[in-house]
C-alpha cells in the first residue's frame, strides 16, 4: 500500500512538473521581450528581406525593365531622388538600397516576433498569419502614408501600385511562414 502510494506521489509530482514546465513555455513565449524579439528579428527580417527583394526585383523587370532599379531607388533616402533611375549595379545605389532595405525587414519583424512571434511558436496559423498582415499594412502605411516621401522605400519609383500590393502581401507571408516553419 504504501508502495502505490509512493508510486502514484512521484508519478503526481512528475505530471506537475511538466504543468509547470509547459506553463513557463508558453508565459515566456507570449511575453517575449524585446531583447529576444529584436534577435529573433534579425533573422526573420533577413528572410522576408530576401523574398521581398526577389519579388519587387521580378516587379520592376516588368513593370520598368529593370530588376535592379526598385532596389537602388531606395537609396534614394541617401542620394536623392536621381536614384530611382539607375537601373544598373553599382555599390553606391545597390548596396545602401539592400543595406536599407534589410535594416526596414528586420525593423518590422521586430514588431512581428514582439507581438505574434509566440502565436507562431505554438502553431496558432490564424494569429500568425493575421500579424503577418498587421505588420505589413503597419509597415505600407507607415512607408507610403506616414513618413516623408525622403524616408520612402523608392519602389513607387519603378513598380506599379499592384507589384507594391504583391510586395507587401510577400512580407506579410514570409513573416508569418517563416515563424511556422521555425517552430519545427
Amino acid at each position: 500500500m504504501m508502495q502505490r502510494s509512493a508510486i502514484g506521489s512521484l508519478l503526481a509530482g512528475r505530471r506537475a512538473a511538466r504543468v509547470v514546465r509547459s506553463a513557463r513555455a508558453k508565459h515566456s513565449a507570449s511575453d517575449k521581450g524585446w531583447g529576444h524579439a529584436l534577435q529573433d528579428a534579425l533573422l526573420s527580417g533577413s528572410v522576408a528581406a530576401g523574398t521581398t527583394a526577389a519579388t519587387v526585383a521580378l516587379a520592376g523587370a516588368r513593370d520598368s525593365g529593370s530588376a535592379i532599379a526598385p532596389l537602388n531607388a531606395t537609396s534614394h533616402i541617401a542620394w536623392g531622388e536621381s536614384a530611382g533611375n539607375v537601373a544598373n549595379v553599382d555599390a553606391k545605389h545597390t548596396l545602401v538600397g539592400a543595406a536599407l532595405h534589410v535594416g526596414a525587414c528586420v525593423f518590422w519583424a521586430a514588431f512581428f516576433e514582439k507581438f505574434f512571434g509566440h502565436a507562431a511558436v505554438r502553431g496558432n496559423v490564424g494569429k500568425t498569419l493575421l500579424g503577418g498582415a498587421a505588420v505589413a499594412t503597419a509597415a505600407y502605411v507607415t512607408d507610403y502614408h506616414v513618413v516623408p516621401q525622403r524616408l520612402t522605400p523608392g519602389w513607387e519609383y519603378r513598380v506599379s501600385r499592384r507589384s507594391l500590393a504583391a510586395t507587401y502581401s510577400v512580407l506579410a507571408l514570409s513573416l508569418a511562414l517563416y515563424g511556422l516553419l521555425r517552430r519545427r
